[in-house]
């Protein structure tokens, strides 16, 4: 870690969703690697909370209203100086079958997890194309390059951000500005409460993620996967007949992950959370 040190020392990284899950563990790791460190979540207590803990700049940030994201790159820049690195990692994982899904749910879910992450990319590239240098990591999934039942709608949403990413890199690959995309297998956060995990395959920790996110920082490249055996796997689905790669789902347990083997009570407070009634 000490090159990536001297890689990050001193810049100004802002993180979205950074109140828990991987967008917290990212801003520890880059602030005992030297950054300056700004993290944003709608939840306004727990973000000042965690800011405190782990000694970063944090405000209250709706992802979703261009207001709000405005004043916190704002907010960032004045405090700490031009944002080097945007991390857009705020999302949500609302599970269950599309018919039982109230449409205050899905557009919930493309808000925050599509919308945002394009309202984020586009600020922080007004801000940094002018000065030839940045980088903006948006954080994907895995789900964005397969499907699962029980996350149509969420596979919809990351397959977004991907072709999104891609997309505004090509773009900019002129200006000096990066774009990357992280695809994290299924991480052992709330997001994932109450379910059990692809069979077989151990989860990845948020470090995981945070360490690839550094990675990233220090060398940029289009796209990282996290794990890298799930991302193999899910890679060489595109390469199988389709038949064969959802009957290879099915038995990693792809059909009941997300469906009928979710432990509903120990989700609850994530979902209520995620579907904006907390």
């Amino acid at each position: 870690m000490s090159d990536h040190s001297d890689v990050v020392r001193g810049k100004v990284i802002a993180i979205t969703g950074g109140a828990r899950g991987i967008g917290f563990a990212t801003a520890s790791l880059l602030r005992g690697l030297g950054a300056k460190v700004a993290i944003g979540d709608v939840d306004e207590v727990m973000v000042k909370q965690s800011g405190s803990d782990i000694d970063v700049f944090a405000s209250k940030l709706d992802v979703t209203d261009l207001a709000s994201f405005t004043t916190f790159l704002d907010d960032v820049e004045r405090e700490l100086g031009p944002v080097d690195v945007l991390i857009n990692n705020a999302g949500i994982m609302p599970v269950g079958l599309l018919a039982d899904e109230p449409d205050a749910v899905t557009r919930r879910m493309l808000d925050i997890n599509v919308y945002g992450v394009i309202i984020g990319t586009k600020l922080a590239a007004q801000r940094m194309i002018p000065r030839s240098a940045g980088h903006v990591i948006n954080v994907a999934s895995l789900a964005g390059e397969t499907y699962t039942p029980g996350l149509a709608t969420y596979c919809a949403s990351k397959s977004a951000v991907l072709s999104f990413t891609d997309a505004v890199r090509l773009e900019n690959r002129k200006t000096g500005v990066q774009f990357s995309a992280v695809l994290p297998s299924v991480v052992n956060t709330e997001l994932t409460a109450g379910t059990t995990g692809i069979r077989g395959i151990k989860n990845a920790e948020p470090s995981d993620i945070a360490n690839a996110i550094v990675g990233l920082i220090v060398k940029p490249r289009p796209k990282v996967r996290v794990t890298r055996l799930a991302g193999v796997l899910i890679g060489a689905q595109k390469y199988l007949p389709r038949i064969v790669g959802e009957e290879l789902n099915r038995l990693f347990g792809g059909e009941h992950i997300f469906t009928d083997k979710v432990d509903n009570t120990a989700r609850k407070a994530y979902e209520d959370r995620a579907r904006g009634q907390a």
